[in-house]
């Protein structure tokens, strides 16, 4: 494998995409960096990477972007797991269409790797801590949105010959994740409705179980995915082996900004999987991979970045599709 290389990072606006660019200048690579900012902001972005504002559901500029690259990571998405069950058409839409077109002009253009940001979705609600070896079963259309892109990218990489590895990240939390988007990143929604005097949602009882990920912890293992040798061809998890249930996840955000809130318990919300967690052997061995951060220290710096962001309004930019059963929190947008 090259050792400076040329790299597009998609997503390279937002949370974790601009994370890696940021790494992956450090280390010498080229980098462009697409986005189409729905999520992510012109603040995130490196000045030293080369940044197209794009949408990569459109062929043609994905092709033009893609020539000339040695590695690709796909990070772009929209990650509303839950709200996936009732707008599964555009959530879909804004995952798939873009690694259809990746994929394409990846093969076109004789791209030599191909890192590709799953998530632990495609487990489902099967017994944790989950492994790679574990066939995927999905419970929500993000999963199996995400299972699809996994099997295309399998399936093109053995057809064509170039290489890929699939990152299967769990909860990753951190400075500049988008705290104004209320279906996604819990930590980072209660964040946000603490700082703007409301009290933090929880849906069910609390038990559910986590694993939170502090984003300076996964990002150099996902870089090392384009360039470590036994990477070559795998499916990884990567993120924390802490786990935590929400109700004690929601005392830790509350003592750290703190707050003297109570949360507020809600309705449980449908197919969310009860305990989800990953074994982390395999990036260890392979990625480099290490815990460096325990939940309670990643969140007071998450806070300290919060507090100097300043509260957010939320902003409800994918429509609900599906009408029936929708959380009381989201219809009636009391976030």
């Amino acid at each position: 494998m090259i050792s400076m290389a040329k790299c597009l990072v998609t997503g390279g606006a937002g949370f974790m995409g601009s994370w890696l660019v940021d790494y992956l200048l450090k280390a010498g690579h080229e980098v462009t960096s697409v986005d189409n900012l729905s999520g992510g902001y012109m603040r995130n972005v490196n000045e030293n990477c080369k940044f197209v504002e794009m949408d990569l559901r459109d062929r043609k500029k994905v092709d033009e972007i893609v020539k000339g690259q040695n590695v690709i990571y796909h990070l772009a998405a929209y990650a509303a797991e839950g709200q996936s069950v009732f707008s599964p058409m555009e959530i879909n839409d804004i995952n798939i269409t873009p690694m259809n077109n990746l994929l394409v002009s990846a093969v076109n253009h004789d791209v030599k790797r191909f890192i590709f940001t799953s998530s632990m979705a495609v487990y489902g609600e099967q017994n944790p801590p989950f492994d790679e070896t574990m066939r995927p079963a999905p419970e929500d259309p993000y999963g199996c949105g995400k299972h699809y892109c996994e099997d295309m990218l399998r399936i093109f990489a053995h057809a064509y010959d170039f290489e890929y590895v699939i990152i299967r990240p769990h909860n990753v939390y951190g400075p500049r994740q988008n705290i104004a988007d209320p279906y996604r990143n819990v930590l980072g929604i209660w964040i946000n409705q603490i700082m703007r005097n409301k009290p933090p949602y929880i849906y069910g009882d609390g038990k559910q179980t986590r694993a939170f990920s502090y984003i300076e912890d996964i990002t150099p293992a996902i870089m090392n995915a384009g360039f470590h040798e036994k990477a070559k061809n795998q499916v990884i998890n990567v993120g924390s082996d802490e786990v935590i249930t929400i109700n004690d996840a929601v005392k830790l955000v509350l003592g750290v900004t703190g707050s003297e809130l109570k949360p507020v318990y809600m309705e449980e919300r449908p197919c969310e999987v009860k305990h989800a967690h990953c074994t982390i052997n395999k990036s260890q061995e392979i990625l480099d991979y290490k815990t460096r951060h325990k939940l309670k220290d990643g969140l007071e710096k998450m806070h300290v970045w919060c507090k100097g962001l300043g509260p957010q309004d939320p902003t409800y930019k994918v429509p609900i599709e599906v009408n029936k059963n929708v959380p009381k929190v989201w219809s009636e947008k009391l976030i």
